[in-house]
C-alpha cells in the first residue's frame, strides 16, 4: 500500500494551517490531533516547506498533504439496505439518498447508514484506504435532506472527485420550499459559516466563520400563504450551508426544527430541502456527466396541497 498525496491552493489570508487541512480532507475521516501528527511528521508541506501546525497562512500558498495508509478493518458491517441507484461505472455510482438515511456511523447512529449500505452493495469500496465509516464518501447530505449524492468505488475516483469539489467545478442544485418568498428574485447569499458558540451542533453566519456562498432563484412563489419554492445553487460547501443561509435572509426552509421557526406551520416530518441535480467530470474519462432527481412523492404532495390552500 502506498502514501497518496492531496494538493490544493489556499484561498483566504489568515487561517490556521492544521484547521484548513482538516476542511479539506473531511472526507477522509481525519480529525485535527491527527492533521497535526501529519504536520510535525514532514507530511504536510507550505510551498514545499515543513512548518507548524498552527502557521497562519497569507493566501495562495500550495499545500501538499501526503497520506500514509489506513489499515483496513471491518468495524462498519454491510447491510442489504435498499439504495436508488441513478448511475453506476467502474469509477463511481450517483445514488438518489431518501430522506432519514444517515450517510455515515457515528454516535447513536452506528448501523443503518448509508457506508453500511455501500459496503454491502459494493465491496470492493472497503480497500478504499480512509476511515471505515467514511468508505465511498465523497461529500455528504444531512439526514433529512434527500436527493443526488456521488459515490467513489476506489481509492483514485476518490481523490479525484475530492479534488474536483475542491476545485468547485461540481454543480450542486437544490430546491427548498421557504416559509416566505425572498426580497429578490435571484440573488447572491454571501456569509461566513462557522460552529454556533452557544450551540455546539449547530451552524452559525459569524464574522470570523469560513466563506459561504449561495446562489438562488425563485422558482414559484404564487402560494396563498407567502411559501415560495427557491432553487439553490452551492458555490462552497459549508455544514449546512443553504439551511444557515435561508434562516439568515429571514426565509426558513419549512420543516427545519434546527434553522427555522419554532412553531411550524406546515406538517412536515422532514425538511423540504432537495439535491435535484448533479454535474461532476468522470474521473477517467473526464466526460461530463449529469443527473437529475424529481421531487419525492411526499414533497410533491405538500406543494399541491399548499397550491390548493384557501
Amino acid at each position: 500500500m502506498q502514501d497518496r498525496s492531496l494538493e490544493f491552493v489556499v484561498e483566504n489570508a489568515g487561517e490556521r494551517l492544521d484547521k484548513l487541512v482538516v476542511a479539506q480532507v473531511e472526507a477522509l475521516g481525519l480529525s485535527r490531533a491527527q492533521v497535526q501528527a501529519l504536520i510535525r511528521d514532514g507530511r504536510v508541506t507550505v510551498d514545499g516547506q515543513q512548518v507548524k501546525p498552527g502557521i497562519k497562512l497569507r493566501g495562495g500558498e500550495t499545500i501538499t498533504v501526503t497520506i500514509p495508509p489506513v489499515a483496513h478493518d471491518d468495524t462498519v458491517k454491510p447491510e442489504p439496505i435498499a439504495l436508488n441507484v441513478v448511475y453506476e461505472d467502474d469509477d463511481l455510482a450517483v445514488i438518489d439518498k431518501p430522506a432519514g438515511l444517515v450517510v455515515h456511523p457515528g454516535v447513536r447512529n452506528e448501523t443503518g447508514t448509508l457506508v453500511n449500505a455501500l459496503l454491502a452493495r459494493w465491496p470492493q469500496i472497503s480497500e478504499i484506504r480512509v476511515s471505515e465509516k467514511r468508505r465511498g464518501i465523497v461529500h455528504r447530505l444531512d439526514k433529512d435532506t434527500s436527493g443526488l449524492m456521488v459515490i467513489a468505488k476506489n481509492d483514485r475516483a476518490l481523490m479525484a472527485l475530492m479534488r474536483q469539489f475542491q476545485a468547485r467545478t461540481v454543480d450542486k442544485i437544490y430546491v427548498a420550499l421557504l416559509e416566505k418568498a425572498p426580497k429578490t428574485r435571484t440573488g447572491r447569499i454571501e456569509a461566513p459559516i462557522g460552529r454556533d458558540h452557544r450551540q455546539r451542533k449547530r451552524m452559525a453566519v459569524q464574522r470570523e466563520g469560513k466563506p459561504a456562498a449561495t446562489e438562488f432563484r425563485v422558482l414559484d412563489d404564487a402560494f396563498p400563504d407567502e411559501h415560495a419554492l427557491v432553487e439553490f445553487r452551492l458555490l462552497t460547501g459549508r455544514t449546512h450551508q443553504i439551511r444557515v443561509h435561508a434562516a439568515f435572509i429571514g426565509c426558513p426552509i419549512v420543516g427545519d426544527r434546527v434553522y427555522g421557526y419554532r412553531r411550524q406551520r406546515v406538517a412536515l416530518k422532514r425538511h423540504f430541502l432537495h439535491a435535484q441535480r448533479l454535474e461532476i467530470d468522470q474521473p477517467t474519462t473526464g466526460a461530463r456527466l449529469h443527473f437529475e432527481s424529481p421531487l419525492p412523492p411526499e414533497l410533491e404532495d405538500l406543494v399541491a396541497a399548499l397550491k390548493r390552500a384557501v
